[in-house]
């Protein structure tokens, strides 16, 4: 079996923290215990080797972007951002598609970075929020960045405010006379999904309006999602005047399904997302959207990477700005 950074801790009597800032080269750590630290290695064998490939000051120039997310445009934008960084900084990018679900997600992912001697690695929603895999990185000390991280306070990377971004939206539709508003939710285990749902309840609680739960169904993040959850609202005893889906995907299928009904968008309900994909503009009508720079996003989340590969400690969390994008398919209340 493959010796691991904690056999070495418990070894030398010490934190598996310990040990990589020993491994690292960090400051704040006496000479006896990296003398103790040092001697369980050797005694082990332990050859942490991408740390040892960091210490040496050898680089491979390659990062890895790590996804699992049913929205295909959503990726495909982060994924140009984070390329435009890359080539910016002469550094090449590897995708790297996963089951955020697998239990050997940690071990998979640490696999990749020996073998394929990454020096760090982007991380996209929901692996973002993967503790296990977090805590290992850390561990092996290597950098990563998220784009749109639950715990902000202590990443680097890149976010939107994507709760006030929901509330704004919701409002705008109250702007419009709606009252009856539904939501379809994303995907569970995003932070996103939680996001625009309490985004979408302080716009209706700002307005004054109930929240209503008959109102807001699950979807899934793709376009069939938000097709299923459509119709569940078109077969309320009292349909919904206006629908607001946590993504241009299930926007799209909303469209969709309530064309199919024989029902006109906006003139009996009004539609928008989330994101601002290709596909809002694309479609007919045209989609009203919260505009999220998702490209911009994996750009500078490749950039803060690569500052924290050049430099430890280096690297910081950025807020960009969401606008709203007011389309062709919200309008008036109907009546």
């Amino acid at each position: 079996m493959r010796v691991r950074i904690d056999d070495v801790a418990k070894a030398a009597g010490v934190s598996m923290k310990t040990v990589s800032r020993v491994l690292n080269e960090e400051p704040n750590v006496s000479d006896e215990t990296r003398r103790k630290v040092q001697e369980a290695v050797e005694k082990l064998r332990y050859r942490p080797l991408a740390s040892a490939r960091l210490l040496a000051g050898r680089r491979s120039n390659l990062v890895a972007m790590l996804y699992d997310n049913p929205s295909s445009n959503y990726l495909m934008e982060v994924e140009l951002g984070v390329l435009d960084a890359c080539q910016s900084q002469h550094y090449n990018l590897m995708l790297a598609p996963l089951d955020y679900r697998a239990r050997d997600i940690v071990a998979k992912v640490e696999s990749l970075v020996v073998q394929s001697q990454l020096d760090g690695v982007v991380l996209t929603p929901p692996i973002t929020d993967d503790r296990a895999l977090l805590a290992r990185l850390d561990e092996i000390g290597v950098p990563y960045a998220s784009v749109s991280a639950q715990e902000r306070n202590r990443r680097i990377g890149v976010f939107v405010d994507e709760e006030s971004a929901a509330r704004d939206m919701v409002l705008h539709l109250v702007s419009l006379g709606h009252r009856r508003i539904a939501h379809i939710k994303g995907h569970a285990a995003h932070g996103a999904s939680r996001w625009r749902l309490a985004g979408y309840r302080a716009g209706l609680r700002e307005a004054g309006i109930a929240y209503d739960p008959e109102l807001v169904v699950a979807g899934r993040f793709f376009y069939e999602s938000g097709y299923e959850a459509t119709n569940r609202l078109l077969d309320l005893p009292q349909r919904p005047t206006a629908i607001f889906a946590a993504n241009d995907d299930m926007a799209a299928g909303s469209i969709c399904a309530i064309c199919e009904r024989g029902l006109a968008v906006p003139r009996d309900i009004s539609v928008c997302g989330f994101d601002d994909m290709p596909v809002a503009r694309f479609i007919y009508p045209s989609l009203t959207t919260v505009r999220q720079p998702s490209r911009d996003m994996g750009r500078l989340a490749g950039l803060e990477v690569i500052k924290a590969i050049r430099e430890r400690g280096a690297g910081e969390n950025i807020e960009l700005p969401y606008t709203l994008q007011l389309r062709r398919s919200t309008g008036a209340v109907p009546g």
